[in-house]
């Protein structure tokens, strides 16, 4: 009897020492969490326990997850690249297009500007023609009739159109008598036949 008990004690201390000892060994590796009780333990043996976070955390996942990382990372660059490349060629696209419309407005202003240049040159050789006219109808005016045919035969017929037409505007001008007509009758026949028919076919020139 004395001999069971003393085998069965001896089991339950080697039960006990094992129980101990495996979870001193689990907690070492971070299995388990019993840390604080075995403390003093570890102190006694010099050791400190290896912790869940170290335990659970390897090189390869970390290692994984930075270059899934990194290879979002270069995706997400190459769209913008991309995309700045679409961009640039379509304002390179707009820009030559706004080059071409410059042009053209240019072309046309420089059109419109040899326009107003030229119709201003003709108007200015109107004026100063028409100014030389109206100083001959006022010098002929106040000469002697014979002198004034005199001088007006001696003008082509478009000149002395011009005038006869100009003696006539100052005479209305001015509500004073007109003296073409008076002119007319001393030119010869001829002359006056023909200044006369061009007056009627043809409107006021301005050359």
């Amino acid at each position: 009897m004395a001999k069971n008990v003393g085998k069965t004690i001896v089991l339950l201390i080697v039960i006990i020492v094992l129980v101990l000892g495996g979870l001193l060994w689990f907690d070492y590796l971070g299995v388990v969490h019993v840390k604080s009780v075995f403390a003093p333990v570890y102190k006694l043996i010099g050791k400190t326990p290896q912790t869940s976070l170290t335990a659970t955390q390897t090189n390869p996942l970390t290692s994984n997850l930075d270059e899934e990382r990194l290879t979002k990372q270069r995706e997400a660059l190459d769209l913008f690249a991309e995309e700045l490349d679409k961009r640039e060629a379509a304002i390179k696209e707009s820009e030559n297009h706004y080059e071409q419309i410059a042009l053209e407005l240019s072309e046309r202003e420089k059109n419109q500007v040899d326009r107003e240049k030229t119709f201003e040159q003709t108007v200015n050789r109107y004026n100063d023609k028409n100014l030389n006219i109206e100083q001959i109808a006022i010098n002929l005016n106040g000469m002697r009739p014979q002198a004034s045919v005199d001088i007006l035969c001696a003008m082509d017929d478009q000149t002395v159109i011009d005038v006869l037409r100009k003696v006539e505007e100052i005479a209305a001008r001015d509500g004073s008598s007109s003296m073409g007509s008076y002119w007319l009758s001393l030119m010869p026949a001829e002359r006056a036949a023909e200044i006369q028919r061009k007056m009627i076919t043809k409107p006021n020139s301005l050359e």
